[in-house]
């Protein structure tokens, strides 16, 4: 299956949480619908898919963030499609692995891999115009708490949900902590 197709599937198979995530999920599959390749970080109009994880231990009471270094924020591992990934899934677990260099992960549940999705304005920089990420993220558990942080972050931590609020981030990292507290 291609990679739009499969994407498209797990779209179609998420339920969003409120109207905001609604919207965003139809922005990305309205954004499957255009010419061009929307994996790719090249495609800035309106803007292109990427793909994280919000990583947690056995019994989830904890979340695994970055300190992203151009962001300066903590978030959830991911970023870009590469032209190697097979699709989305195999975007955030090299993702994941590169940003924290945890490789003992899998999906918290297969049939049903998408905890959140969001879409969000990237300002424009020296070398790329201002655009948007159309972000699937995916919910993963780790095996291993021994994560070493590597790219794009600065540092990682593995942060209580009840304690998520106190650090520096957005909020859709809140909204997915909403909806991981929702499951304990």
């Amino acid at each position: 299956m291609d990679r739009r197709a499969h994407l498209a599937d797990l779209l179609h198979a998420h339920a969003p949480s409120d109207p905001e995530e609604a919207e965003h999920l139809t922005a990305i599959l309205a954004l499957l619908e255009l010419p061009g390749d929307v994996f790719s970080r090249d495609h800035y109009e309106p803007g292109h898919v990427t793909a994280s994880a919000f990583v947690v231990p056995p019994g989830a009471t904890e979340l695994l963030l970055i300190h992203h270094a151009k962001l300066l924020r903590w978030l959830q591992p991911g970023g870009h499609v590469d032209p190697e990934d097979a699709d989305v899934i195999a975007a955030a677990l090299r993702e994941v692995a590169e940003e924290t260099g945890l490789t003992q992960v899998r999906l918290a549940d297969p049939r049903r891999p998408l905890l959140d999705v969001d879409v969000h304005r990237i300002p424009a920089r020296a070398t790329e115009p201002a655009h948007h990420h159309f972000d699937v993220r995916l919910l993963l558990v780790a095996g291993t708490r021994e994560a070493a942080a590597a790219t794009d972050a600065t540092a990682l931590r593995w942060v209580r949900l009840d304690e998520v609020n106190e650090v520096e981030s957005d909020r859709s990292v809140m909204r997915a902590v909403e909806k991981l507290r929702g499951r304990g």
